[in-house]
């Protein structure tokens, strides 16, 4: 079992990373990070300096988003944890030149490693859960091509065809609700790691 002040550290790097990512802090975003760090989302999987250039590049193509995030609960054993905090990721979309803000519903999980004294990110992963595009003027409708939206996962499609009109091929295969094997491996991944089993 870790002290108190362990879960504050590692709550505060957790909030940290975030909110560096909303404001734009890049270096302070890449000092949350061990060098070693593995990032694998929608849009990329690689190394954490890697998600710091490429979150530049994606506020450099205007889709900026923006986090709303709660509590973060933090399962620790000796000098490794596991934060997991639910999330929803808010990006503006214009579609046919109307503004949308996208709301992407997920539960955001970090393994979170001590070393040299200090807490920092070891990796990066989120289980998607539901998104939807909301008008930002009541009323005011797009298309959204029916065959596109086909082709991707019910847990976050929305986000893939936000991510598609700014040019990205967002991954397919990660954790989502609507496929509850992957949420299943992703625990018993994560906890494997951390040396715990998974909750029952």
């Amino acid at each position: 079992m870790g002290t108190t002040d362990d879960v504050v550290a590692i709550t505060q790097v957790v909030v940290r990373e975030r909110e560096s990512r909303d404001l734009g802090y890049w270096n302070r975003m890449l000092d949350c990070f061990h060098p070693d760090a593995e990032i694998n989302i929608s849009w990329i999987h690689g190394s954490a300096r890697e998600f710091v250039e490429g979150s530049k590049d994606m506020a450099a193509r205007g889709m900026l988003a923006k986090h709303r995030l709660g509590p973060v609960h933090v399962t620790l054993n000796g000098k490794r944890a596991l934060a997991s905090l639910s999330g929803i990721i808010d990006i503006p979309t214009l579609i046919e030149g109307k503004e949308f803000s996208l709301s992407s519903h997920c539960l955001m999980l970090y393994k979170v490693e001590q070393r040299s004294g200090l807490w920092r990110l070891a990796s990066f992963e989120v289980i998607y859960r539901r998104d939807e595009f909301i008008p930002a003027i009541l009323g005011q409708t797009a298309n959204v091509p029916a065959d596109l939206l086909a082709q991707y996962r019910p847990s976050y499609r929305n986000l893939c065809y936000s991510l598609h009109l700014k040019g990205y091929t967002p991954n397919l295969t990660l954790a989502g609700e609507d496929r509850p094997d992957t949420v299943k491996a992703i625990f018993a991944r994560l906890y494997g790691w951390l040396g715990l089993p998974v909750p029952d």
